[in-house]
């Protein structure tokens, strides 16, 4: 830390109590009153030095042997600055540090210490030193914290500006050899290595993470000063071209520093969070939330999601302005598929006992910003060349499946809460096209959760919420279990088994297409299964389907076990798939197929002809081990 010498002579001053003395020898004939200090002094050095004091005590009556008395209740720097600015005129030794600068500085002000009354005198000095203070990193710093003390005169002598400009340009080097040389002198030197980073705090990180952590080496610094101060500080480093990221991971470390509530796991759903004593109020917090967010770059995607959803969780808990919240949501809702589920569960802070665990009215509307962003970004790639609109239109689909999955999640957490109303469930549901769901596994997991908390529910009611899924896009995994599932309404049941007839139909067919090629000579044989006759039949038998009739529920078992055995045929096809010479062997199939399409009193659940040709195939061939299975999407357990 820099420092200045001034004055030769040795210290002449002693306090008793609440008096300074000078044992110069002489009797005191002037008291001034600072704060509660009083000091007794003499006039000569004093108006030799102060064109204030000289002014005041010309001013007073004198009488001789009389003690003249002032009061210097404004002085900036109290007792302490006024102190050292009568050692200066006394001649006595001290320092002058970056501690002590601003406040004497501002005391020489309004004492008047200029050139007018002595050469050399103590606003000259103090100038001088402040320049070398500029100089350096952790005086510039230091005297910017004092300057909270002495705030107004030091923002009327430009101090606290220049102090401001003198760390913004520091913090503003963009390489890493600048950036340790404004490192704090007093701390280790930073050991620069190709596997670790040792910096001046003694945090050690990657190679990898060398430059970003030494690009953050000031965030701790400034934490410390006032938000007003560290307001302006954060608005001069951008002014003078520091990157948005650098920018919001100080304001994030700040936020962190001085908001509890922004920090993971603070606020858990029916907990009230413990706020010490040490921390500012809510009000205050209310206020540093509402300044922070004003300071948070606009940018897409510089601001961590997960942080822009904790503060937004503060804001809502510390009920923050509308503007703000609803300027969080937005930013949110811009760049909704960085978010992680966990981030979305933002408690609901009504105090209704009929309210929702969750806030689903905010994710509500953030997802309908998303959407708005997203249409927003298509029709600007409308206007670009074309493979540029190809990227943009790619990556807003990627990101809208993102969201969807998101959004699939959301709602299996809130499922099973027996507040959630229907419509509210249906809408947050619908916001998301279909378009954006591959897979529609992840709704139906949260349809199945909610019809389980909800067992109240109308069959009309549920038909209704069960309209929000495509029983086409369900997997193999999640459609047998929707088949097997007593919560949803028989015709849904239906629908799941009729769209599952159709995938093996498909399969069964692409199998006996690969046969044809081989120039099997049983093109007949194979035609007519391939023509699906069997499967036919199946469909219009579930077609006739009336929900509620006790025989339908007896075929609907039926088609089940049909719908398995098929299953196991297309197994058995895929082993044996090199065997196709077998078919001649089962030619008595045929005949029997023949023999129930002549028929009208074919009964529907005969067995299917593919379940006679896989017994043909089991006399004829070994069963192998491995069995090809389709895979099921990963991520979710139906029970």
């Amino acid at each position: 830390m820099a420092f200045l010498r001034l004055g030769s002579k040795p210290e002449c001053f002693h306090r008793e109590g609440l008096n300074w003395f000078c044992s110069s020898g002489l009797s005191s004939d002037v008291a001034i009153e600072v704060q509660d200090m009083c000091f007794n002094l003499h006039k000569f050095p004093l108006i030799s030095r102060s064109g204030l004091l000289s002014k005041l005590i010309e001013q007073l009556p004198y009488e001789d042997g009389s003690v003249c008395a002032l009061k210097l209740p404004d002085l900036p720097g109290g007792a302490r600055a006024f102190e050292l600015a009568m050692k200066f005129c006394y001649g006595v030794k001290f320092e002058l540090t970056a501690l002590n600068i601003v406040s004497l500085r501002c005391a020489a002000e309004y004492l008047q210490m200029t050139e007018d009354f002595g050469e050399k005198n103590l606003i000259l000095k103090t100038d001088q030193f402040l320049k070398e203070v500029f100089t350096d990193w952790t005086d510039s710093l230091r005297a910017l914290k004092t300057c909270q003390e002495v705030l107004r005169p030091a923002e009327d002598l430009y101090i606290v500006s220049r102090c401001i400009d003198s760390l913004a340009t520091k913090a503003c080097c963009s390489s890493i050899q600048d950036s340790t040389t404004h490192l704090p002198q007093s701390t280790p030197a930073i050991e620069i290595s190709d596997e670790n980073v040792v910096a001046w705090n003694g945090i050690s990180s990657a190679a990898g993470q060398k430059a970003e952590h030494l690009q953050g080496w000031w965030f701790d610094d400034v934490s410390f000063l006032n938000l007003q101060l560290y307001k302006r500080l954060i608005m001069a480093v951008e002014s003078k071209g520091m990157n948005p990221e650098m920018i919001s991971g100080s304001v994030m470390y700040y936020a962190r520093k001085y908001l509890p509530l922004t920090t993971s796991q603070q606020l858990r759903p029916g907990a009230t969070p413990v706020i010490s004593n040490l921390l500012p109020s809510e009000e205050d917090q209310r206020m540093y939330l509402e300044e922070l967010v004003t300071l948070l770059p606009t940018k897409k995607g510089v601001t961590q999601t997960s942080f822009l959803l904790s503060i937004l969780r503060a804001a809502i808990f510390l009920q923050a302005s509308s503007y703000c919240r609803e300027n969080l949501e937005r930013r949110v809702g811009a760049q909704l598929d960085q978010a992680a589920l966990q981030d979305l569960l933002i408690p609901n802070m009504g105090y209704s006992v009929s309210e929702t665990l969750y806030d689903v009215d905010c994710i509500q509307r953030i997802v309908d910003y998303f959407l708005i962003t997203s249409q927003e970004a298509n029709l600007s790639a409308s206007m670009v060349e074309e493979g540029a609109e190809f990227m943009v239109e790619r990556e807003a689909l990627t990101s809208m499946t993102i969201v969807a999955s998101l959004i699939d999640g959301f709602l299996s957490e809130i499922a099973p809460d027996v507040n959630m109303k229907l419509s509210k469930f249906e809408t947050l549901a619908a916001t998301i096209p279909d378009y954006a769901r591959p897979v529609d596994d992840g709704l139906y997991h949260a349809i199945d959760v909610y019809l389980k908390a909800h067992p109240w529910m109308t069959e009309l009611e549920k038909e209704q919420l069960c309209r929000l899924m495509n029983c086409q896009k369900l997997s193999l995994e999640a459609s047998t279990h929707a088949a097997q599932n007593e919560r949803l309404p028989l015709r849904v049941v239906i629908q799941v088994l009729f769209f599952e007839q159709l995938r093996l139909r498909t399969t069964v067919s692409g199998w006996f297409f690969v046969s044809d090629n081989l120039d099997n000579p049983h093109h007949h044989l194979i035609g007519e299964i391939n023509n699906g006759n069997v499967i036919d039949r199946i469909e219009d038998e579930i077609r006739l389907a009336v929900p509620g009739d006790d025989e339908m529920k007896e075929r609907v078992s039926e088609l089940e076990k049909e719908c398995f055995d098929m299953k196991e045929d297309i197994e058995k096809l895929v082993k044996n798939k090199k065997s196709w010479g077998i078919f001649s062997r089962s030619i008595r199939l045929k005949q029997k197929l023949q023999s129930c399409n002549s028929e009208k009193s074919c009964e529907f659940k005969e067995p299917a002809p593919l379940s006679t040709l896989t017994a043909s195939i089991d006399e004829q061939e070994e069963h192998s081990n491995d069995i090809a299975e389709v895979a099921a999407p990963q991520g979710f357990k139906f029970h």
